[in-house]
């Protein structure tokens, strides 16, 4: 894939080490099927940076291996290759296309429900695939290395090895400098991604991407230095390796979850539009996905990278949608205690029993927000004398609450509603500040290709800021319409029991 839920679950769950992280960790890059789509017909995502921005990246890493991103030459090789190795004819070939750098092209008429593909599971990578270096790959499962860290250290391994590798004709196909926010400095996302929460997660990404490697360093290579040396295995390859994983790894529900790589496949782009995934198919036996729509000759063929908002593609795949396009967008919205509540720490305990934190984020989408933010907005507004419901509230903040009633508050829903509001009025400024002084930031950069990298992160920043800000505004109306329906009924009923009253003292 070239390019780049549940309400509460971070990017990474926390565990005892980065290593024990990446274990539990689903990282939602399996590709499930989708609900039917609710984006108009005709409107596809796209990066908003343009064509000359969009190729002008950081110089690479002391990575030896890949290409630049936009290479169709040795992604040409890559089919031949695969084609000589069991793969059978296709109907796509690979080009340059507007949306995604390179991309799979419709080389003829393509019907809608028609299965393509059929990569054999002998051309996928698998945490079972065979290395190439088997001292190496035994002294991994002896320690029982979980699969996203296997396959990183798989990738990095197989890639050192060039042309002795099975899958060298692939890794020259990859991107030598994946687009992911792994690969933003700190000073990048702080500069940049002020006023997103997912600088928090890309932040958090980083660490433990970095983590994972010390881990392994400590535990494995360090052990083994003839097996991992330094020059190969260390912080920059498996920045790489895991920007790979992370924009082309997908779980195959029908190959009992499989995590897994799969040559040619991940040449797909992403489109909002569209609902197919891929999975493994038990009659053709092999990696499939079924065309959701007819394709003619010369255009581009899609498929969904998961319901994701734009800052989850921006984080792991390097890309913006179009504003407005992208019907799973959402913004978390990030709510805390107030410190100087007199009950704060009681209702802490209550958050920490079920698994959450103060400050808490939520998402907020065009349609809305969950219930989930309700209750944990009922919590923080909630006075000393309704202690006894601080449990109720956060576990249905937490979504663990057994009962599907909606909880509901009437004495303290103003306030609740009050409190959302300032929270998203308050994430607005942000937002705003940001837009305005991005007119005027100063990139201060004498290298072309560093001004033109600096250029680039600053207009993806951009577009994400404009797309999440967008979705806050409409919470803000949404929320001011119902307050301001609260206000007006209460007033309402000021005004008739003061008329009552006065009635009856006449």
């Amino acid at each position: 894939m070239a390019k780049s839920s549940s309400v509460l679950q971070s990017t990474l769950l926390p565990a005892f080490s980065p290593l024990h992280k990446l274990r539990n960790q689903n990282f939602t890059l399996s590709l499930p099927p989708l609900p039917v789509s609710r984006c108009r017909p005709g409107i596809y995502c796209s990066v908003s940076a343009g064509e000359t921005t969009r190729r002008s990246v950081e110089e690479a890493p002391d990575i030896s291996w890949g290409c630049e991103i936009d290479s169709v030459e040795n992604a040409t090789s890559l089919q031949k290759w695969l084609s000589d190795s069991g793969l059978p004819p296709q109907k796509m070939a690979i080009d340059r296309v507007d949306i995604g750098e390179r991309g799979l092209v419709a080389s003829q008429n393509l019907r809608k429900g028609e299965k393509l593909l059929f990569v054999p599971p002998s051309l996928v990578i698998s945490a079972d695939s065979e290395w190439t270096n088997p001292e190496a790959g035994e002294v991994m499962k002896r320690y029982d290395v979980p699969d996203w860290p296997l396959l990183a250290t798989y990738l990095i391994s197989e890639a050192s090895l060039q042309k002795s590798s099975r899958w060298f004709n692939y890794i020259s196909a990859l991107p030598r400098q994946p687009y992911s926010l792994l690969y933003w400095t700190r000073t990048e996302l702080d500069m940049y991604l002020e006023a997103s929460q997912i600088r928090e997660r890309a932040i958090e990404r980083i660490t433990n991407v970095v983590g994972t490697y010390e881990d392994l360093r400590s535990r494995i290579f360090s052990k083994h230095p003839n097996l991992f040396p330094k020059e190969v295995f260390n912080d920059e390859t498996f920045k790489w390796s895991f920007g790979i994983l992370f924009s082309r790894l997908v779980r195959l529900p029908s190959m009992d979850g499989r995590f897994a790589l799969v040559p040619w496949a991940d040449m797909l782009n992403h489109n909002c539009e569209v609902e197919t995934y891929l999975d493994y198919d038990t009659s053709s036996k092999g990696v499939v996905f079924t065309a959701d729509r007819p394709y003619q000759p010369g255009e581009q063929v899609f498929i969904s990278y998961g319901n994701k908002s734009n800052g989850e593609l921006l984080l792991s795949y390097g890309f913006v949608p179009r504003e407005g396009t992208n019907p799973s967008d959402s913004v978390e919205l990030a709510m805390s205690l107030r410190k100087n509540d007199k009950c704060y720490k009681e209702k802490l305990d209550a958050l920490k029993k079920h698994g959450l934190s103060t400050p808490q984020c939520f998402p907020v989408r065009i349609t809305g927000w969950p219930l989930e933010l309700m209750a944990y907005a009922y919590l923080v507004v909630s006075p000393p004398d309704m202690r006894n419901s601080f449990e109720e509230m956060a576990k249905a903040a937490s979504n663990k609450s057994s009962t599907t009633k909606v909880l509901k508050y009437p004495e303290i829903e103003e306030e609740a509603l009050q409190f959302i509001l300032d929270s998203c009025e308050t994430s607005i400024s942000k937002y705003s500040r940001f837009l305005k002084e991005s007119g005027s930031m100063d990139l201060d950069i004498t290298s072309p290709k560093q001004l033109n990298r600096k250029a680039f992160l600053k207009q993806l920043a951009v577009d994400l800021s404009t797309s999440e800000r967008r979705i806050l505004y409409r919470a803000q109306y949404i929320l001011r319409r119902r307050l301001r329906d609260i206000r007006s009924g209460e007033l309402k009923a000021l005004r008739l029991f003061s008329g009552i009253r006065n009635f009856f003292k006449n």
